[in-house]
């Protein structure tokens, strides 16, 4: 079979267009965990921290000249992104698993 056939096969048959749905949902849910944890999560966190905003906190490793900006390790936004994964890999864990519950249920039925 050519590579060509092959392809228009892949297209036609659903699994290209299912693919992409998929990943144009998982950016959106990307954008939705993101301003979950910085615009609700992050501002009770930083304040029961004693009014800590987590995207400012860095390490300035060389001040800023004339001529270029500051060089800063950014481990405030490391916290943020970091706590975005764990939100969306326990979502995907939760999705897989109630897939996967489904799919025994569906077994047991036939």
């Amino acid at each position: 079979m050519s590579i060509i056939k092959e392809f228009k096969e892949f297209a036609i048959e659903g699994d290209a267009v299912d693919v992409a749905v998929g990943i144009v949902i998982g950016a959106a849910f990307g954008k939705i965990v993101t301003s979950l944890v910085n615009d609700v999560m992050m501002p009770p966190i930083g304040l029961v921290l004693g009014g800590v905003d987590f995207k400012n906190l860095k390490v300035v490793l060389k001040a800023a000249s004339l001529n270029a900006p500051a060089v800063t390790l950014n481990y405030g936004q490391f916290i943020n992104t970091a706590i975005d994964f764990l939100i969306v890999a326990f979502a995907v864990f939760l999705v897989v698993k109630g897939i996967n519950s489904l799919k025994k249920a569906n077994k047991v039925k036939s």
